[in-house]
């Protein structure tokens, strides 16, 4: 068979688009509740996670967490783990799938395989007036990797410590007191949290523009089961001019924690682990 156009070529390509999951269908707290778990949120405690480095914070189910603009205009890196359980952690393709390549209030970030359940809901985001712009670009996506090392020495050929796979490395090192080797491979694909990113519309290529947020800016979000999080504040800023280095203007990121009133939390149940038998149809 050659590689030429057939003769049904455009026909083909005007095939009708069909979004794989009926979204309507994805499970959801209810907007009462959600209203109701916000109206009587407490700090009970603030981080601050520095510029080029990343910080760990652990927050129980039914609590929930803010990440906040404080000083300037930056992008964070978001890993979520089961607090018990590391190996059931952030799974951004489902993710994506469930409901976009951006996510914003409303939606929430699932787990991997064979966990699949909401690990957390985001309640309020003050960057959602942004929507898509002319570019197809969004804020909060969930279709970037992180920056990290590897590539850099790919395509630089020079070693950089403070991307954001090494910034979340080193914290997760430090929290768990274990060699840097041990804790890796536990690092996975993040939440960019104020980033604006899309893919070009010609070359369909991942591109980042300069973030939206604001000193004031957060995007908030309850913990469906018991989180341990790791946050990175990027090396690359507002991500409109570059993506890793040490000359890029950086800011910090705060970290808000938050517990809703004791009335709200009697009537919050965790999420269960997804109900797939898990037999892939074969017998016992």
């Amino acid at each position: 068979m050659t590689n030429e156009q057939p003769a049904d070529a455009q026909s083909r390509r005007e095939a009708p688009a069909i979004v794989c999951y009926n979204v309507d269908s994805v499970p959801g707290r209810e907007d009462a509740f959600l209203n109701d778990w916000r109206s009587g949120l407490e700090v009970v405690e603030t981080l601050t996670v520095p510029p080029r480095e990343a910080s760990t914070f652990s927050v129980p189910a039914g609590h929930g967490f803010r990440i906040v603009s404080v000083e300037g205009s930056q992008v964070g890196d978001l890993n979520l783990w089961n607090a018990h359980d590391f190996s059931e952690r952030f799974f951004s393709g489902k993710t994506r799938q469930l409901h976009a390549t951006h996510v914003t209030r409303g939606d929430r970030l699932w787990s991997n395989l064979p966990g699949l359940r909401a690990m957390a809901t985001i309640t309020h985001d003050t960057l959602e007036w942004y929507g898509w712009d002319a570019d197809g670009g969004g804020v909060h996506d969930v279709i970037g990797t992180r920056c990290d090392p590897y590539t850099h020495r790919l395509l630089n050929e020079v070693d950089y410590h403070h991307c954001c796979h090494s910034n979340l490395t080193r914290a997760m090192s430090e929290h768990l007191q274990r060699p840097p080797a041990e804790v890796e491979p536990l690092i996975h694909d993040v939440l960019n949290v104020f980033m604006c990113t899309g893919f070009t519309l010609d070359t369909h290529q991942y591109f980042m523009k300069a973030s939206p947020v604001r000193p004031g800016d957060y995007i908030e979000f309850l913990a469906d089961i018991d989180l341990l999080c790791a946050l990175s504040a990027c090396p690359g800023g507002n991500c409109g001019s570059s993506h890793s280095d040490d000359k890029t203007t950086c800011y910090p990121l705060q970290v808000d924690i938050v517990k809703p009133s004791d009335a709200v939390m009697e009537r919050f149940t965790p999420e269960s682990l997804n109900a797939y038998s898990g037999c892939h149809g074969m017998a016992d």
